[in-house]
């Protein structure tokens, strides 16, 4: 069975993932309010970046009390291993070199972290 691949997400949405994933599961309300003080963002943004997420395969939710109560529809680790190999297919043709040529080269990874990465080759 193939997986659908799941749609790219702006920015705001993914932030509102983040949240669904913490909180879960979470209200429109409960999302708003845990929103970065400095984002006012109105109930109804809130719920349309929600309702995206949901068409997009991400979120799914039910009404309780008539509340919206939102919750994952696809577990956070099969979101980020989906992401990371479109990522990889689309910018590197599935070659994971040179990403992690770049994140060595321009210091996004440290000795700690290259360290860890040998550890895990070494299991596999």
């Amino acid at each position: 069975m193939t997986k659908r691949p799941l749609r790219a997400m702006s920015p705001a949405e993914t932030e509102v993932l983040h949240l669904v994933w913490q909180l879960e599961p979470a209200t429109v309300r409960e999302i708003r309010k845990n929103l970065p003080r400095n984002r006012k963002i109105a109930y109804k943004t809130v719920l349309t970046l929600l309702t995206r997420l949901e068409e997009k395969g991400y979120l799914k939710h039910e009404v309780v009390d008539q509340a919206y109560v939102f919750s994952p529809a696809i577990e956070r680790k099969e979101v980020v291993k989906r992401t990371v190999l479109d990522f990889l297919d689309r910018l590197f043709g599935g070659d994971p070199t040179p990403l992690m040529q770049f994140l060595v080269e321009d210091g996004h990874l440290d000795a700690q972290d290259i360290e860890k990465l040998k550890q895990l080759l070494d299991k596999s």
